[in-house]
């Protein structure tokens, strides 16, 4: 189950924490508002997809398949295939923001061309699907900490309610996909929405698990993807492709998945496996709790410690091993910034250097960017961050994209390079409005930022 996530800086880029929710049979995920009226320039928002093919090995993407498609984020196993059989009508309703639409037939375009899969929107109430878009408190007070998810067998929050305690809503007990419901926050920055929307409906036609081994997906509860990447698509390609059907145990669309494979990605055939082990428990309870809620500073502390200890014992240097670095920074920040900067640097050097890891540097390069900046060092943090520009918008992230704008614009204005700073900042705001909403919002990025600068002397921007 995944939840709310949000960019902080205060002098940090904080990277999306996975946040658990109690374990049910539910899938779920994510959760600042926009208003009608702004003082900023218009909001921005990302045209041409440009997803990436993957680069993985075709045996790598069948046991990465087969985990995802017959397990629940709990561990749970499905005893079969579920899918639609026939082609699948997508609605809208509730109250859904300006955004949410035209977001929503962007992704059905994707789906349709890169998926292969028949899928469309409609106004008709019988709809397979219907995406409801209702208040972030009317999510959770249906499910608790939750900012988004999505249901079998239902049309409506009010729907679920009355059959959240029957096994029609169970996806152990679901035998074949019909009617689903999603339900997204219409409150929130239209990048949250739009998150939202990709995870769950994802989640809706497709598999329902989530694995910390996937460095380049959506189905990873590490949050850092927010839209549905190229290796998702193969995987959901591969999931209604012809030779797999609706009731399929694990080992029948085991023994079909080799042929599938060799025939919709050629070019996996002919890379050699990684096979990445497996996630122990023990990592993934010490990652959530040391950045998920509930949990106070020394037991964040003491997870973290846990999350290390294991991926060095497990022997892992893949982006696993990164992100207990990761985590380690962020809890030593406020008490040790020489310390969380020494992990933010070493997470860096896990993460590598290929395609399937882009993002995650991008998310470090803006911690350690703020870091050169703050230490007066303009020339350092531009040659941290400017590499990583092109990665934030390949992957449609706004938020962290008009961070990593605003940081360059802080960076070149203490190097003297005021007017082209300025320039740089105002750009970052059509891109901050998609990515954290209102304008209070993205004003508050804007102070923390300038925050940083020594020169501001606290004054941010704005």
């Amino acid at each position: 189950m995944r939840t709310a996530r949000r960019l902080v800086l205060p002098l940090y880029l904080m990277l999306g924490a996975c946040m658990p929710v109690t374990p049910s049979d539910t899938a779920a995920t994510r959760a600042a508002a926009v208003d009608g009226s702004s003082a900023l320039p218009p909001m921005k928002s990302f045209a041409v997809p440009r997803p990436q093919a993957p680069v993985a090995s075709n045996s790598d993407i069948a046991r990465d398949f087969l985990d995802l498609a017959f397990t629940l984020e709990s561990g749970r196993p499905l005893p079969t295939l579920t899918r639609f059989e026939t082609p699948i009508s997508v609605r809208v309703t509730g109250a859904p923001p300006s955004s949410l639409v035209p977001d929503l037939r962007r992704l059905i375009h994707r789906l349709r061309n890169e998926a292969g899969i028949d899928i469309a929107l409609t106004d008709d109430p019988a709809a397979n699907i219907t995406v409801q878009a209702v208040s972030r408190s009317e999510i959770r007070s249906a499910l608790p900490q939750a900012a988004c998810f999505v249901v079998p067998n239902v049309s409506s929050l009010a729907e679920y309610r009355s059959k959240r305690r029957s096994r029609e809503v169970s996806w152990t007990a679901l035998r074949q996909r019909e009617r689903l419901a999603i339900f997204l926050p219409n409150d929130s920055s239209p990048q949250e929405v739009r998150d939202c929307l990709h995870e769950e409906l994802a989640q809706a036609i497709g598999p329902l698990n989530d694995l910390y081994r996937l460095p380049d997906s959506v189905f990873n509860d590490d949050n850092v993807h927010t839209v549905l990447t190229g290796y998702d698509m193969l995987i959901l390609r591969a999931y209604y492709d012809p030779a797999l059907r609706n009731g399929m145990s694990r080992n029948e669309v085991a023994d079909r998945l080799p042929g599938i494979l060799s025939r919709i990605n050629p070019r996996g055939q002919g890379i050699g496996p990684r096979r990445l082990a497996k996630t122990p428990r023990v990592w993934i309870d010490a990652v959530q709790t040391a950045l998920g809620p509930g949990a106070n500073p020394a037991q964040r502390r003491a997870a973290a410690i846990e999350a290390l200890k294991v991926a060095s014992a497990m022997g892992w240097s893949d982006h696993r091993r990164a992100f207990s670095h990761y985590a380690m920074g962020r809890l030593l920040q406020a008490t040790d910034p020489q310390a969380a900067q020494d992990q933010f640097v070493l997470a860096q050097r896990y993460f590598g250097r290929g395609p399937d890891t882009a993002l995650h540097r991008a998310y470090v390069a803006s911690q350690l960017s703020a870091y050169a900046i703050s230490a007066g060092d303009p020339q350092g943090a531009l040659a941290i961050l400017t590499p990583h520009l092109d990665t934030a918008a390949r992957h449609e992230n706004a938020a962290l994209l008009a961070t990593l704008l605003m940081l360059r614009a802080e960076a070149l204005e203490l190097s003297g390079r005021v007017t082209e700073g300025r320039n740089v900042r105002v750009d970052s705001l059509g891109w901050a409005r998609y990515g954290f909403g209102s304008d209070w919002a993205v004003r508050a990025k804007l102070r923390e930022i300038g925050a940083l600068n020594p020169a501001r002397q606290g004054q941010g921007t704005l």
